[in-house]
């Protein structure tokens, strides 16, 4: 047995070892046992991963399937190819993680035997969607990985109604997003005559059929994913989740929709129409600007880190359609680093966000808070969590030296460098793609300075956040693990993208010095240990000149001999989360469905005197409030007419029952 199928074994063990310890362990001993064996599962996963990627080919883990009264079934095949190595990697990671972390901040109904089992089989499930060669395994992975969420996210179901609304609206999207898939599949099983991914890849599929399962896989792989305008599910379900499992399911649970658009569009219908490619430039840039935009003007952490979620995922779609069209239109080396960039932004997104939703499960964990306006001051008080959000925040924001840098210079370089002078098409859509773009990472920029600035620096603005604490050690190591990687990851661009460029069968992509990145289709070069020089230079003496200034300029505290009536400022006088984001509240009024409220309170002895004034703003979904609120009120009213049927007649049943065979029958007989 090699090493590929050794650890694909491993994970199967270390899964069922993870449910037998949260079955039977003690309470006392669970988060350790359980957490040990599911972060053992996710580095098994990440060496299985890597070794897949880097061209270990094993013969592939078969799993006898036998149900009974039944003909012998087609056994369960795992064997990853580069692509599936290379997000069964990025999963172990994250999964590693989350289990590190959840050792520590589990609690409740989330520490419980339901809880971690419901992780392990989440966990194991998703790292197995990628290793899957055909449909049948793909498909009951996929539900192993759909259901365990489902189970963890009720959690705290029984305390919090936010909790089961959440649930229902995952669960429907999710189930929603599995009968595409089972759709999908179907028609090229019926078409091609098989269920592997080699007899589908190989088969003649025509135009139309191509069509009709290009349309149902990409709707359901778009669900998962949280493209528009199937995001509905990611802003309600990632908050209310263990932050854990936040982390996982946004670091690494959506990226499985993305791997399913790579295995779509490169192995099992590489041919399609131009259209195709328009279509994930569109919806990309389209759920890039509308997440980050969304995210901007949230005041509750994870909430502003769900609609994150989405931008990000825009952005590798849209790098994914500009390869697509670029390869159709010939230009196929700056295709190969369009696909290349999409990689770097799905790895570097599987790193930063672990590391987001990690910190702010830590400060949820000490303060009991997530809304941004009630923190502040935790800088001094969590050093370890807001050093490690900090670079979190670095990398979302694409700053130097992150891999988040990294990903999205060369996904500029991709559309900067596209010759559009003989396709009218590339001539429209390449332009407003860079200024969507471009438009994306300013607010992304400003999103993370106002979810740091606000959450971590000044001062306290709440008695929670002044008595806030630091985390435990299996959290802080978490935090500070996914920090290294945030910046490791940026340091060594070149082998990264080399690495990468084999699951998607890319040239051009070499590396000098090192590490530096060489882009030989458009002739540029990144080089992180000038970039890392550049940067210390700029702050190293802007950080030495505030250490001289404050020595020779030390605090003095001066008193007011006559305040005119006014006070010292007071925290409630900082700039908080809501005053922060109100510019784009005010120009973007009505794609965020804003609504404020003032609320004045007059003194009872002289009304004219205000005692207290209190101002609310909340922001809708317009997605939801245009499209899916509607679908729901029908739904209803559907439902209701259903019941006229449902009456409790047996003889009725059996009669629609009766019916639906014949009819059946009919259509086969066809």
């Amino acid at each position: 047995m090699d090493l590929v199928d050794a650890g694909l074994l491993a994970q199967l063990v270390l899964g069922a070892l993870a449910v037998a310890a949260a079955v039977a362990v003690p309470a006392r001993l669970r988060n350790l046992l359980a957490g040990a064996l599911v972060f053992a599962a996710g580095v098994a996963a990440a060496v299985t991963g890597t070794a897949a990627l880097l061209g270990a080919v094993g013969a592939g883990l078969q799993i006898p399937v036998a149900l009974p009264l039944a003909a012998p079934l087609e056994p369960l095949l795992l064997a990853p190819d580069e692509l599936g190595g290379l997000f069964m990697a990025l999963a172990g990671v994250v999964v590693a993680l989350a289990a590190l972390f959840g050792i520590g901040y589990a609690h409740g109904p989330a520490a419980s035997r339901t809880g971690w089992t419901a992780f392990a089989v989440f966990a194991v499930g998703m790292q197995l969607v990628p290793a899957a060669a055909d449909a049948v395994t793909f498909l009951l992975a996929w539900e192993l990985m759909a259901g365990g969420s489902t189970v963890l996210l009720l959690a705290d179901h029984a305390s919090r109604a936010q909790v089961r609304r959440a649930t229902i609206w995952y669960a429907v999207m999710t189930h929603l997003s599995f009968l595409f898939l089972l759709a999908g599949f179907g028609v090229l099983a019926a078409v091609t005559g098989g269920t592997s991914w080699a007899t589908m890849a190989g088969g003649d599929v025509a135009a139309p059929a191509a069509t009709v399962a290009f349309v149902l896989l990409f709707a359901g792989f778009a669900t998962k994913a949280g493209l528009l305008p199937v995001h509905v599910w990611l802003p309600r379900a990632h908050p209310e989740a263990p932050s854990h499992m936040s982390a996982a399911m946004s670091a690494a649970m959506v990226k499985m929709g993305v791997y399913g658009i790579l295995l779509l569009t490169l192995r099992l219908l590489p041919d399609g129409p131009r259209w195709w490619a328009i279509v994930l430039v569109a919806l990309g840039a389209g759920s890039a600007l509308y997440g980050i935009l969304h995210a901007s003007v949230q005041a509750d952490l994870k909430k502003l880190l769900a609609y994150s979620t989405t931008e990000n995922v825009g952005l590798i779609t849209t790098a994914i359609g500009v390869g697509l069209l670029l390869r159709d239109s010939g230009q196929f080396a700056v295709a190969d680093v369009a696909l290349v960039a999409a990689l770097l932004l799905a790895v570097s997104h599987a790193a930063f966000k672990s590391v987001l939703f990690l910190g702010a499960g830590s400060v949820l964990h000490a303060t009991g808070e997530r809304d941004l306006d009630l923190l502040g001051g935790l800088a001094a008080r969590m050093p370890w969590t807001s050093i490690s959000f900090g670079v979190g925040a670095l990398g979302a924001a694409a700053l130097p030296v992150t891999s988040g840098f990294v990903a999205e210079w060369a996904l500029l370089q991709s559309l900067i460098h596209v010759d559009a002078r003989a396709d009218r098409v590339l001539a429209i859509v390449i332009p407003i793609t860079m200024g969507v773009v471009a438009l994306t990472v300013g607010l992304g920029l400003l999103t993370f300075v106002k979810a740091y600035g606000i959450g971590f620096l000044a001062r306290p603005r709440t008695p929670a956040a002044a008595g806030a604490h630091e985390a435990g050690p299996a959290m802080r190591a978490a935090l500070v693990l996914g920090a290294v990687l945030v910046v490791g990851l940026g340091l060594v661009p070149g082998p990264l993208s080399q690495a990468l460029a084999g699951a998607v069968s890319a040239g051009g992509v070499s590396t000098t010095g090192g590490a530096g990145l060489l882009l030989d289709a458009v002739d540029v070069v990144l080089n992180p240990v000038a970039l890392t020089l550049l940067t210390l230079a700029i702050l190293v003496p802007l950080v030495a000149l505030n250490g001289v200034l404050a020595r020779r300029h030390p605090r003095r505290d001066v008193e007011l001999a006559w305040g005119c009536g006014g006070e010292r400022t007071s925290p409630r006088m900082e700039y908080n989360a809501t005053s922060y984001s109100e510019p784009l509240v005010r120009v973007f009024r009505s794609s965020l469905q804003a609504s404020q409220l003032v609320d004045v309170v007059h003194h009872e002895d002289a009304p004219l005197l205000v005692e207290q004034t209190a101002f609310t703003q909340e922001t809708g979904d317009v997605i939801e409030d245009r499209l899916y609120v509607p679908a729901t009120r029908w739904a209803g009213r559907v439902g209701d007419l259903a019941r006229t049927v449902q009456n409790g007649s047996i003889h009725r049943y059996i009669g629609f029952s009766f019916v639906a065979f014949v009819l059946v029958l009919v259509l086969v007989a066809l």
